[in-house]
């Protein structure tokens, strides 16, 4: 989402990539106190949750950087102050969450609403990762920024014409593509800062292993359990005696639509000791060298696709099988393609 209009001039400049976000500085409401960053210090506080995502998702940091700089105006924007929106993510269809309205291509239109500035990065990662339209970037070179700064424009993230170039050129001024090569750089001193962007003389080397169980983005700290597994590259737990949706939302902070979503069930579902609950979207197909499960009694495809990951309509859809039905004991049930027709 791309605000349309800031005052006379602003357009022409902001397309031309002559804003920054020291330079154009919203007015905040004066009930907040939302800090007011430049590019530097937003960089500086949102690098590590990019990187995080990064490994989490696929999504380059520098994209995700860049997106959430021009989208908010480095967290100075109202949806951001307001929403913690810091993406311009409408509520589409699928978004049960709470909402903000806000004038964008058409009046009082309908934006995600967020506890939390993190919250929001996470949103848009599997908003990337999930989203049909988007699946394509996937298969680009992750650091090939370009690529999927053009992609964003193609695949209609926003109606600005020159939505991609405005991405590459957030990148560039800020040697944002340090960050997808496994790399982190140093703010330069305060004695040698000449031009407010990071240097990237001295990159020092970034662990390129699985997200840590702790990190922590600027001033914020996000903890991840020992108690998250892990099963197809998807975080998942084990449901313990008496736990209910509630105590797992407050202790993973999951929004409240996200845990049934994740794991296809009803919205009003009710959790069940050592029951799999899966943290994030599940895929298309399991992973390598699992290729088909031959079904036992009291198998349900619902089964199959938890334990392996998978999500159920995909899973139908390999198998050549209708929704709601089950296989017989016995069955080869395809995990990662279409199951052959003879």
């Amino acid at each position: 989402m791309i605000r349309k209009v800031f005052i006379y001039i602003a357009p022409v400049l902001l397309a031309a990539g002559l804003f920054s976000c020291r330079a154009y500085r919203p007015v905040a409401s004066s009930h907040t106190s939302a800090p007011r960053y430049s590019d530097e210090e937003y960089i500086h506080h949102y690098s590590d949750l990019a990187v995080s995502e990064m490994k989490r998702t696929g999504v380059p940091a520098s994209i995700t950087l860049a997106q959430a700089m021009i989208e908010s105006d480095c967290g100075h924007s109202r949806l951001a102050l307001k929403a913690n929106n810091y993406f311009g993510i409408k509520c589409h269809d699928d978004w049960n969450g709470p909402t903000i309205r806000h004038n964008d291509d058409r009046r009082n239109e309908c934006f995600r609403k967020y506890r939390k500035p993190e919250e929001s990065f996470y949103d848009h990662s599997d908003f990337l990762r999930s989203g049909s339209r988007y699946s394509f970037l996937f298969d680009l070179d992750p650091t090939d920024y370009k690529a999927w700064a053009r992609g964003l424009k193609k695949a209609g993230y926003a109606t600005n014409p020159d939505y991609a170039n405005m991405l590459i050129r957030k990148i560039e001024a800020n040697n944002l593509m340090i960050y997808d090569r496994g790399y982190t750089v140093e703010k330069r001193s305060s004695e040698n800062k000449d031009s407010g962007n990071f240097q990237a003389d001295n990159p020092v080397s970034r662990d390129p292993g699985p997200v840590a169980n702790n990190y922590t983005p600027g001033n914020f700290v996000m903890e991840r359990p020992r108690r998250i597994m892990e099963n197809n590259r998807i975080k998942y737990i084990i449901a313990r005696d008496g736990e209910t949706r509630e105590k797992i939302d407050d202790e993973f902070q999951l929004l409240r639509w996200e845990l049934a979503r994740y794991n296809e069930l009803p919205s009003d579902f009710m959790v069940v000791p050592g029951q799999i609950l899966y943290l994030q979207p599940k895929r298309s197909k399991a992973e390598p060298g699992k290729e088909y499960y031959t079904t036992e009694e009291g198998d349900t495809m619902y089964m199959i696709s938890q334990k392996y990951g998978v999500r159920l309509k995909d899973l139908y859809e390999m198998n050549r099988m209708d929704s709601g039905t089950e296989p017989s004991p016995g069955t080869r049930i395809w995990l990662r393609r279409i199951k052959p027709v003879n």
